[in-house]
């Protein structure tokens, strides 16, 4: 285990060349498709009806030859074969602990872990807290929900590197704004909008985040906001903090990669989880830099191993060396999801897209809406901002100027309507930020 003075928590394997990145996983990923083969009844049923066993993967590339997993078969699996699902490969005595989404979408699944699942787990959330700047002598609160939430159980990742650890929870935030300076918090975790809601209730309650508390990093996750630049900078100057993105999905474990102290993209947990960036359309590898859709495997989880899983994420990532000396590839940027991005006169459109455009202009406040209709069989798009507090600017000319940056940088003419501060809801965790009613006119 790394010391307070060092800059890794596994230096060895932190900074290791790309060809030993590539042949641990190699290893790893040869022992783990046996492992699924052997234990989990789909594997070898999906294994089998595509031709292909664990001996066929003589290299990485060999991946390729394996079946896809999605989210609709882990829930019908886990229908079919309850309350796990037949993708487990291990006893049910080996199961310790299970996470559980929140089933927005359908079925909640659970996502179960063994021991030692969950010791690597907490062990990884360690690492990524330390290559943020996380130490010992910090104070840390965790304001994600712990019901089931696979994100509850990386508080444990703060206490094993030795902070100090405050398990808040999803506190209201004016409760949660007097825990953070009763106990002087130096540190906090959240989803980038609310951390964005949080900051302006504690102005509202006459609080100065940056002067009257402690806080100096923020973690947050669950939307792309906290890799676009704008949007970081904008919380980071309501808070007085820095900004770190993390990224995680309860299928795996919470927080599967996170940004170092250079913020220059997110380092992956390369030895828990090997990473494939596809074309949605063609499945084949996109190259480096370009976007493309996220596909997980695991290497080490043995209670549910995840095979070839298409997140829906749009992503891109480079292998290029970071300046913090991590040699991990590294996620560039959550550009949305397959199911948010839109086809707006014939352009893919992502909110993420707007959001770079909205939060560079301090003239707004930051908060945005998508609305999309028809008018006479053809795409119409409005972008809902708030222009600032005290704005005395000639709103024609504040409309204007969006519009040409938001042509510019996406490709789509937009409408823009421009309305008070505080008339888009905040957001206390994900925020949504569309509101498409194409199909209600479409006939």
């Amino acid at each position: 285990m790394a010391v307070d003075d060092d800059a890794y928590w596994h230096p060895g394997l932190e900074t290791q060349s790309r060809a030993d990145w590539r042949q641990l996983q190699l290893d790893l990923l040869k022992d783990h498709l046996r492992h699924a083969y052997d234990g989990s009844p789909y594997y070898r049923a999906a294994f089998d009806a595509h031709g292909v066993s664990p001996e066929s993967l003589r290299g990485l590339d060999d991946l390729r030859r394996f079946p896809f997993l999605d989210k609709a078969t882990i829930r019908d699996r886990q229908v079919a074969a309850p309350p796990f699902g037949d993708l487990v490969a291990v006893p049910e005595r080996e199961i310790v602990y299970i996470s559980a989404s929140s089933g927005s979408t359908g079925v909640p699944t659970a996502s179960p872990f063994t021991a030692k699942d969950f010791e690597d787990w907490i062990d990884y959330e360690a690492r990524q807290f330390w290559s943020s700047g996380l130490r010992p002598s910090d104070r840390y609160a965790h304001a994600l929900n712990f019901s089931l939430f696979v994100g509850g159980p990386c508080v444990l990742g703060a206490q094993k590197l030795g902070a100090l650890s405050i398990h808040a929870g999803t506190l209201p935030s004016e409760r949660l704004l007097a825990v953070l300076d009763q106990f002087r918090a130096t540190a906090l975790w959240t989803t980038p909008s609310y951390a964005w809601h949080l900051g302006e209730t504690a102005q509202r309650e006459g609080i100065d985040p940056g002067r009257d508390l402690a806080v100096r990093r923020l973690f947050v996750a669950g939307e792309p906001g906290g890799s676009i630049p704008e949007t970081r900078e904008r919380i980071e100057a309501l808070w007085g903090a820095e900004v770190y993105d993390y990224y995680g999905l309860s299928d795996i474990f919470g927080s599967c990669a996170g940004m170092c102290v250079e913020k220059d993209g997110l380092h992956w947990a390369e030895d828990h989880i090997l990473v494939e960036v596809l074309d949605p359309e063609t499945r084949e590898p996109v190259a480096e830099g370009e976007r493309g859709e996220l596909v997980l495997t695991t290497l080490r989880k043995r209670a549910r191993p995840i095979i070839r899983f298409r997140t829906g994420d749009v992503v891109s990532v480079t292998t290029e060396p970071c300046r913090c000396g991590r040699t991990s590839l590294r996620l560039k940027g959550v550009h949305g999801r397959l199911d948010d991005m839109l086809i707006v006169k014939g352009v893919n459109l992502f909110p993420g897209d707007v959001e770079a455009v909205v939060r560079q202009d301090p003239a707004l406040t930051g908060e945005y809406r998508l609305v999309l209709d028809r008018v006479e069989r053809l795409d119409r798009l409005t972008v809902e901002v708030e222009h600032s507090q005290g704005f005395n600017g000639d709103p024609e000319d504040l409309r204007g100027r969006l519009r040409r940056h938001l042509k510019a940088a996406t490709g789509v003419g937009a409408e823009v309507a421009l309305l008070a501060p505080g008339t888009l809801p905040r957001a206390v965790h994900k925020a949504k930020r569309i509101d498409d009613r194409r199909a209600h006119l479409w006939s």
